[in-house]
């Protein structure tokens, strides 16, 4: 399964593993599951980590490096194709642009997109798994 991590997932599964599900933790160390995050996500982990709202185990270059390197993960850059696909979802949605970002690049790249987020998983127009799960 080719998944894509929302961003509270990506913290997760390095800084709190236990606030993921067993399905989702099966699927995260299952080596036949290509993982992915989207650089939307890098941006909004510095910007937490910067205003203290998360507090990372290491210096944030760090982390970045060293998470992706144990999650074995892809990056997706946020490309024009996406940037304009988070503004053309179809129905209500977020009005959040990361998880319009992420929603769009599920879509684009035919990922399941692995997130906790409520709106996103009853959102009919993109593979999701729920991260609690």
């Amino acid at each position: 399964m080719s998944l894509l991590l929302d961003t509270h997932v990506w913290i997760w599964s390095q800084e709190a593993p236990e606030k993921l599900g067993a399905r989702t933790i099966g699927l995260l160390t299952d080596r036949r599951s290509a993982l992915y995050v989207s650089t939307v996500s890098t941006l909004e982990i510095a910007r937490l980590a910067s205003n203290g709202t998360i507090a990372l185990s290491e210096s944030l270059h760090s982390w970045i490096s060293e998470t992706l390197k144990a999650l074995e993960c892809g990056t997706i850059e946020v490309s024009h194709e996406i940037a304009v696909e988070a503004y053309s979802l179809h129905g209500p949605f977020h009005k959040d642009p990361a998880d319009r970002i992420l929603v769009a690049t599920a879509r684009i790249y035919e990922l399941t997109l692995v997130t906790m987020d409520g709106r996103i998983l009853e959102y009919p127009r993109v593979k999701s798994q729920d991260a609690r799960r």
